[in-house]
């Protein structure tokens, strides 16, 4: 049988750690486990073999870190590589029944655009180099593992479902907050990636058994697909200048059988597992029943960084950034002005929008080009959901294929031609749907007649495999000065759709066109639809009459339990309302990570006060905010990246202003050590000290011993800051320290994610960073800002 046939019908075995086991006979710190393939391919096959004796049903090639963009600098081939790893799992499975090989997907190492430089299609396209490569070999199964980003999750997948037909799984790495790196939730995340049609979604490294268990059932009540649990043999630790994993296979195998029983179908191991650990978890789980598939029901939207579920309570949809009727809008969109289209977004969401409604479609804009400009620039400046709002189907599969999480797309209506075209795009990008009640003929006049429209597009999406869930209603209101019906029309197929599970979306101001006073109409209407069932509607956040038919409903409905949101929003309504303007202060700017303003509000303030001033009383401050909110876990990586872009931009203008040299401060040194390719934590570090006036020398990663040395002594520095990712390359960093010790006296901060603070005392470091903003905290200590 082939694995998509017993995935959810038996529980499935992954094998344990690959690169332990590989340096248990002899790979050297700072090698590669890839070249491995070629230059021990005995031994490879031989880890394989002891994880299939084991019991393992599946393998996972020896290709983690194979993607093209990390080899570039290897000397490895990633086509030869890839082929060389199948070809050695291959042969181990051999003969034996109910075995797979999976081809290992890892991270790029590289953090994607906006927020760092791999532009999306470039990572597209390296995932489906390594996939065509594994498919050509023979694999059986992609396995996409220890995934951080959300967006580099979304290239993989599409590189994944574009070049094979495989069974594609996903694992994920979250801190013990439930956070990827990049900020995504473990709802959000998972959602995404069921969106885009994987076949099975969990977990993997970062944490153990002990740790997974907190956040497995999040995973579970968010996504219906089988869910797969590969922990570490627990947390990290440090003994004798190695790294230990302290959980046994006993106590291993007894974790996992805990959590095997309450829903999942997939289960192995990652860094510190062994053939041992995966032998004893599969003699006590090997005879549960799998999770399989279930039914959530749940209908949700997702950014980067968080989900909005739709139906339990009622959501706004802000209606702002659409051109019609908006002379400004219009003005910005023809400048390509993001920064005025990104406030526009960022009011709506200060004052109360869950999804932002996103339309730039006005003559004389090309707008496949400006959808696609305008949803990542929202989406660097906040992790509100969007809402992709086009009947350009052009421009509607740029932005889907943009888009980072699942949005939200209007529109599909009964119309075949519309039928055709979005309902293959919905499904490729995994989009919740909004379904507009007309066809060929218009908009029915009866409440039955857009019923049936409802009823027609529901049944041909499913055809397509989009389920119910992922459907959302729209009645279309029509003005009632000319139909006084129309509002009982609207209101009567929202309360059908409720009865019958399906959410509803709606354009409430259309109730209102051609009538003085439309606010009185509109508000009242509104209430009118959200005591109907009506799920979201799209309205105006900054009108106050809309507001307060919503806040009021949610109180009298008993959906604000003791009435807190109401009274919160009452109590901030002034301060949101001083927000409100149409220029943001330097402030302001940076804490919100808009570029341009920053820029120009940098320009104002030097009009006024000295440059040291203005760094000192609102570009430190703010960047002192954002660090400390990204440290308390309030903030996330793409606000602190976006926010230092911000900065930057700042400080150039007052570069300008006063010159270079009087903005330059003191030098860091900032490497990846020998080994370790990985330098997206040293390149967020790098960013973080350039906006608090460092100069930073940056040595780039697989860094010798003696280039560290050598550099700190003829730049003078006093600190040196240090990454490593991988269990091979720690020792590596032990090694720099030692050196830099024996030639001066150097502050040496430390970070990565298998560092701790115990190992970084037992090697001799001045610091701990376990984040960017802890470096960056370390470095203002050492030069007493």
């Amino acid at each position: 049988m082939t694995f998509k046939e017993l995935l959810g019908k038996q529980m499935l075995f992954f094998d344990g750690a690959t690169g332990t086991q590989l340096q248990a006979r002899g790979l050297k710190p700072g090698d590669l486990p890839e070249s491995w393939n070629f230059t021990h391919p005995e031994i490879v096959e031989a880890v394989h073999r002891d994880y299939l004796e084991a019991g393992a049903n599946i393998v996972k090639t020896n290709t983690f870190g194979a993607n093209p963009i990390k080899l570039k600098e290897s000397g490895l081939d990633c086509q030869k590589t890839i082929k060389a790893a199948v070809e050695i799992a291959k042969r181990a499975c051999s003969g034996q029944k109910n075995k797979f090989v999976a081809l290992d997907l890892g991270p790029t190492g590289k953090l994607l655009a906006p927020y760092g430089d791999l532009p999306f299609e470039e990572a597209v396209a390296a995932y489906s180099e390594m996939v065509r490569c594994g498919v050509a070999a023979g694999a059986d199964l992609i396995l996409i593992e220890t995934m951080s980003d959300t967006y580099e999750i979304k290239a993989a997948i599409l590189a994944a479902k574009e070049n094979c037909h495989l069974p594609i799984c996903v694992t994920m790495t979250f801190d013990e907050g439930g956070k990827l790196l990049t900020g995504a939730t473990v709802e959000a995340a998972a959602i995404l990636c069921e969106g885009l049609g994987v076949d099975a979604v969990g977990f993997n490294c970062g944490l153990g058994p002990a740790q997974i268990g907190k956040l497995l059932p999040q995973m579970l009540a968010a996504v219906n697909l089988p869910i797969i649990i590969n922990p570490n043999a627990g947390l990290p630790v440090e003994k004798n200048g190695k790294t230990c994993f302290e959980v046994e296979p006993e106590e291993y195998a007894e974790l996992m059988y805990n959590l095997a029983q309450q829903g999942v179908s997939v289960m192995g191991g990652c860094c510190g597992t062994t053939p041992a650990h995966i032998a004893a978890m599969i003699a006590k789980c090997k005879n549960l029943q799998p999770g399989g598939w279930r039914d959530c029901k749940l209908t949700a939207v997702s950014s980067y960084g968080k989900a909005v579920q739709l139906g339990a309570d009622p959501i706004i949809i802000g209606e702002r950034i659409n051109p019609t009727g908006k002379k400004r809008l219009k003005e910005a969109l023809a400048a390509q002005d993001m920064d005025y289209v990104c406030r526009l977004g960022l009011e709506q969401i200060n004052s109360g929008a869950h999804i932002l409604d996103v339309n730039v479609g006005t003559p004389g804009i090309d707008e496949p080009a400006m959808l696609a400009k305008a949803i990542p620039a929202l989406q660097a400046v906040t992790d509100t959901p969007l809402q992709i709002d086009t009947s350009n189907y052009e421009a509607m599969e740029k932005a889907l294929r943009l888009y980072n999480g699942k949005p939200m797309l209007n529109s599909v209506s009964g119309k075949e031609e519309s039928l055709n075209k979005v309902l293959p795009l919905a499904k490729k990008y995994g989009a919740v749907l909004v379904a507009l009640c007309l066809d060929d003929n218009g908009i029915p006049n009866s409440a039955a007649g857009r019923i049936a429209i409802a009823e027609k597009i529901i049944a041909r999406a499913a055809e397509f495999g989009i389920a119910k869930c992922n459907i959302v209603v729209d009645p279309l209101a029509l003005t009632i000065s000319t139909g006084a019906e129309n509002a009982a029309i609207a209101c009567e197929v929202i309360r059908t759709m409720k009865e019958r599970g399906i959410n509803t979306v709606m354009g409430v101001s259309n109730i209102s066109f051609g009538l003085p006073g439309r606010e009185a109409v509109n508000s009242t209407f509104f209430t009118m639809a959200l005591q109907a069932g009506l799920s979201c509607g799209i309205i105006n956040p900054q009108s106050k009459p809309m507001l307060d038919a919503f806040y009021g409903f949610r109180a009298l409905s008993g959906l604000d339990a003791g009435c807190k949101e109401y009274v919160r929003h009452y109590a901030d309504a002034p301060k949101a309302a001083a927000t409100m303007v149409s220029e943001m202060g330097l402030y302001d700017a940076i804490v919100k990570g808009l570029t341009e303003a920053s820029r120009k509000a940098a320009g104002v303030c030097l009009q006024n006060e000295k440059p040291l001033d203005v760094i000192n009383k609102y570009m430190i401050p703010a960047l002192d905010f954002v660090g400390n909110g990204f440290d308390q876990k309030t903030l996330f990586l793409p606000q602190l990246l976006m926010s230092a872009d911000a900065a930057k931009a700042a400080f150039e203008v007052i570069r300008e202003a006063v010159g270079v040299s009087e903005t330059q401060g003191e030098t860091v040194i900032i490497a990846t050590v020998r080994g370790d390719i990985h330098d997206i934590g040293k390149n967020i570090v790098k960013v973080l000290l350039e906006n608090y006036g460092y100069k930073v020398l940056d040595l780039g990663k697989d860094v010798p011993v003696e280039t560290i040395v050598q550099a700190a002594k003829a730049s003078g520095a006093k600190v040196v800051g240090l990454s490593a990712l991988m269990t091979t390359t720690v020792n590596a960093m032990e090694e720099t320290i030692k050196a830099l010790q024996a030639d001066g006296d150097y502050k040496i901060v430390v970070g990565g994610a298998v560092l701790t603070q115990e190992y970084a005392d037992q090697i001799g470091a001045s610091h701990y960073a376990p984040n960017a903003v802890s470096a960056v905290n370390y470095v203002n200590s050492v030069y007493g800002k």
